[in-house]
């Protein structure tokens, strides 16, 4: 893993992330982790910066809680509430 001090980058930020495509880059402060370059993929700018979001994250825990809490609706009761068209699902036979 490469690490730069940002007093001593004096590279373009073009450079620094054409670096990361072998490995991170760790940007320190007087030895002490800052930031990190990393390269990301399969992802758009949306879901980069939704995952990093500290409120975005905390309505997905409260979502998770509450579900675990009180269970889901069937999508039949979603969209009876929504007011959209009712889709007939293909029921299983039993065996």
């Amino acid at each position: 893993m490469k690490t730069l001090d940002i007093g001593k980058a004096t590279g373009s930020l073009a450079a620094y992330a054409k670096s990361v495509r072998s490995q991170p880059v760790i940007v320190t402060r007087r030895g002490k982790p800052l930031a990190a370059l990393m390269p990301i993929a399969n992802t758009d700018v949306e879901t980069a910066t939704l995952s990093t979001d500290p409120r975005f994250l905390a309505l997905i825990e409260r979502a998770r809680t509450r579900y675990q809490r009180e269970g889901g609706i069937r999508s039949e009761e979603l969209r009876r509430r929504l007011g959209l068209k009712i889709v007939p699902t293909k029921r299983r036979r039993q065996r």
